[in-house]
């Protein structure tokens, strides 16, 4: 007499797949039995109030609404044109800097950030030092906003 061709892996994966099969018919005799067929209007409906939170109750009709004109409405985000422009042009105070590397750092008189400055961004013929007042113009660098066009005499 021969062995059975099947080994026990294969009587294994045959076991959960049928497993398998049975819980997920349960599941779905569960879900069958569970469903909510034949709701009323009422209760599949979701209102939005002025705040844009969806509600289940509906909005009150003796509420006063709010006008609000067409042009107000923005969809989307603002485009560049749109912007108010600032003053590129900004004054602030060295905090530090190092001739010997060429680096420091300037802190904004308004925003009191902290940027960078290389020797490459001072203005032809300026050198700086530390607590020196200057006016310079910023851009974003690899690292961060660096910078650039520095003169002295800020504010």
């Amino acid at each position: 007499m021969g062995k059975s061709q099947a080994t026990f892996g294969k009587k294994e994966n045959e076991k959960k797949r049928l497993k398998k099969r049975n819980e997920k018919a349960e599941k779905k005799e569960e879900r069958q039995a569970n469903a909510k067929k034949g709701q009323p209007l009422d209760e599949m409906l979701a209102y939005v109030d002025e705040n844009g939170n969806i509600t289940s109750t509906p909005p009150d009709p003796t509420k006063k609404k709010k006008e609000i004109k067409v042009e107000d409405i923005r969809i989307g985000a603002i485009r560049q044109e749109d912007m108010e422009e600032e003053d590129p042009i900004r004054k602030g105070q060295v905090t530090f800097f190092n001739d010997s590397k060429g680096y420091g750092f300037i802190k904004d008189s308004v925003t009191q950030q902290s940027i960078f400055v290389h020797a490459n961004g001072l203005s032809s013929g300026t050198t700086i030092k530390e607590n020196d007042k200057v006016s310079f113009e910023v851009e974003m660098g690899p690292k961060g906003p660096s910078a650039f066009n520095v003169k002295l005499g800020g504010e």
